[in-house]
């Protein structure tokens, strides 16, 4: 009887023969025949900063709500004013933090607004360092205004970061080729390479040093603001990475 198109045709075919990697167990250290090497590559590097940032504080204290607003918003103003004057040497302005509230003394049954407390935060990214320290003073000598700064930073698109990584990663291969060669073999493949990641420049030798210019009250006798005179800060990049490596058997 001839089997047709809907009936399932027997078969003793032979099921076809596992690879021999199945049978292979999974050795994530490696093999005698090809033993695995692990390393940590690492990489610090001195650069020069990028840009400057610079804080301010714009502060305000009257009894009246609406006159302490206005003197607020002019006080602003003026410090605003005074950074664009400085065009493209002032990469990036910012507001970080605008605030009013009342201040409450307490007077028979209830409580009254003695007076009204108002501040702004504006943070600067100075590119050009020569204007730095001038920026600086002309900002505090505006009226109850603070400076503070220099922060030395490094732009995130900064190719210091790179070469840092480019430099952990050769200091990686450069340490398991030495584990290698002291065992008498030699690297053959790489397994892994993990990154942990370029951390954020840091002053060279520790934290920043911070400037904090005297506000208007300080400089009032002072026929124009002096001028501070800024050294940039070196800073240190920092990369780490994780590699691992076959090699061929050692000679023991």
């Amino acid at each position: 009887m001839t089997a047709d198109a809907t009936t399932p045709a027997a078969t003793s075919a032979t099921p076809a023969a596992p690879s021999p990697a199945a049978h292979q167990p999974f050795a994530p250290y490696g093999t005698p025949d090809a033993p695995r090497v692990a390393v940590v590559g690492e990489a610090r590097i001195d650069v020069d900063p990028e840009i400057a940032r610079i804080g301010v504080t714009v502060t305000v204290r009257g009894t009246d709500r609406r006159a302490a607003l206005d003197d607020l918003a002019r006080r602003n103003t003026a410090v605003l004013e005074v950074i664009r004057s400085y065009g493209e040497a002032v990469e990036r302005v910012e507001t970080g933090a605008f605030s009013v509230s009342p201040e409450l003394t307490r007077s028979g049954r209830g409580e009254r607004v003695r007076a009204y407390h108002g501040a702004v935060y504006i943070s600067a990214e100075v590119g050009d360092f020569t204007v730095a320290g001038e920026l600086m003073t002309r900002i505090a000598d505006l009226e109850l205004t603070q400076v503070e700064g220099p922060q030395w930073r490094l732009r995130p698109s900064s190719p210091a970061y790179a070469e840092a990584r480019r430099t952990a990663v050769r200091e990686a291969v450069r340490r398991a080729r030495e584990y290698a060669e002291a065992l008498g073999a030699r690297l053959t493949a790489l397994l892994e390479l993990s990154d942990q990641g370029a951390e954020q420049a840091t002053p060279y030798g520790g934290a920043d040093s911070v400037v904090r210019v005297a506000p208007y009250a300080a400089l009032a006798g002072a026929e124009s603001a002096p001028d501070v005179e800024l050294e940039p800060r070196r800073l240190t990049v920092e990369a780490q990475v994780t590699a691992r490596f076959l090699m061929t058997p050692p000679r023991l």
